[in-house]
């Protein structure tokens, strides 16, 4: 097979899937120009910071099932690749719970792309890095500042980096590893900065893996530009899961989204921007009276229990609701024109995928409320029987299907992974 075929049999495998992948997006492209607009000026509002601007919000994309949420967000990350982003796309899940910033900000580091590279992304980012350049001077003053109030362990790994630098490879990669959120050994940090005569320069606090994960949030984004990039996106798909967890976890959940879309710390300078990809009724079942009422509710048992850590966090809750409630972009439906544009583009592709000239297909009847991820799959589906009994003539039924919002405590059971510090 030439190369143009296997990259539409791949783009057509996934698009039967309902798994996007960069051929599928490739081939398809975005029919949300609304959102492809705002996404933009994300990116746009990013470069306008190093003239002082304040740091711009991010983004939050409501849809129901199969109306492309997954396929937009593969779409957008190849865009800020272009606009030489770092981009990290993470699934919430069992595994990468939205309330424990450490799981998140770890799986955000492992799942790193830079522009241009093909490697881990984070070593690949530390590979770009220049010791001896403005940039990387400027972000050790930054980590050192005492104002700054991030942890020691920071501004000790940028200085043994360029210490070491193309000499001891495999304490470069344990440094490279705690960036991405792994830990690090103080007594073996002070043992290496003794050796570079650097004994007492760097002060060690203790750290909670919680806080160390945090303060990566702000330290990662910095990183990213010091090694020549524009800064980091993070896109987060099937937010949605929030409303499964028990109370005090949505609640954590919700501070955490404002932390992504304003800032960890309110951090105005920070260069990371957040896209999050939500269900289109999750308002209605878990924010709004007509659900939960978590908009009411979660604040009040937060404040019911009387301490300044859940008044804090009942305040960070309630403005994460706020932004998930009045601040989504609800994907749009494909129109008629839409539909025959992506008809006609899906026919070619999948002609030139199995070397054949498909025919016409119905696929399914064309409806206001039908996705277009079941547009899509319809006709997939009939030219490949088409092309195996082109006498054939499918019936195909369409199915909706829904989220369940039921509490869900097995999805905050601890993983075997644990986070030393």
């Amino acid at each position: 097979m030439s190369d143009v075929q296997v990259q539409r049999r791949r783009a057509i495998e996934a698009l039967r899937a309902g798994v996007p992948n960069r051929d599928a997006v490739q081939a398809l492209g975005s029919l949300q120009t609304a959102v492809e607009y705002c996404f933009d000026e994300l990116l746009k509002g990013f470069a306008a910071m190093a003239s002082g601007s304040d740091r711009p919000q991010g983004m939050v994309i409501n849809g129901g099932f199969g109306t492309g949420k997954s396929h937009l967000l593969e779409y957008l990350q190849h865009r800020a690749l272009d606009a030489r982003f770092v981009v990290s796309k993470v699934v919430v899940s069992k595994e990468t719970p939205l309330y424990d910033p450490v799981k998140l900000v770890k799986a955000a580091a492992q799942a790193a792309r830079v522009p241009g590279k093909a490697g881990a992304g984070l070593q690949e980012v530390a590979l770009g890095l220049r010791p001896d350049s403005k940039a990387y001077a400027d972000l050790f003053r930054w980590c050192s500042a005492p104002d700054i109030g991030i942890n020691g362990r920071f501004a000790a790994s940028l200085y043994l980096y360029e210490y070491l630098k193309g000499g001891d490879e495999e304490f470069l990669d344990t440094i490279v590893r705690f960036w991405s959120g792994e830990p690090i050994r103080v007594p073996e940090l002070r043992s290496r900065l003794k050796d570079a005569g650097q004994s007492g320069t760097f002060t060690f606090s203790s750290a909670p893996e919680r806080l160390l994960a945090m303060e990566r949030l702000r330290f990662l984004p910095r990183l990213v530009q010091a090694a020549g990039y524009a800064g980091w996106i993070l896109l987060i798909d099937e937010v949605e899961l929030i409303g499964r967890y028990s109370v005090l976890q949505r609640a954590k959940s919700y501070a955490e989204v404002a932390r992504l879309m304003l800032g960890p710390n309110e951090d105005l300078a920070v260069p990371v921007g957040a896209v999050l990809a939500c269900t289109d009724d999750f308002g209605a079942e878990v924010l709004q009276p007509s659900g939960k009422d978590d908009l009411e509710m979660v604040p009040r048992r937060l404040l019911q229990r009387q301490t300044v850590e859940d008044e804090v966090l009942a305040a960070r809750a309630n403005i994460g609701m706020q932004l998930l409630d009045r601040d989504a972009m609800v994907l749009q439906p494909p129109d008629y024109e839409e539909l025959d544009r992506t008809y006609e583009r899906l026919k070619q592709v999948h002609g030139e995928a199995y070397d054949w000239s498909p025919p016409d297909v119905v696929g399914i009847e064309r409806l206001g409320t039908n996705r277009m991820r079941q547009y899509v799959r319809a006709w997939i589906n009939e030219w490949d029987l088409r092309r195996l009994d082109p006498g054939y003539q499918p019936d195909i039924e369409v199915d909706e299907l829904g989220f369940d919002y039921t509490e869900d405590r097995d999805l905050e059971k601890p993983s075997a992974e644990s986070y030393a510090t």
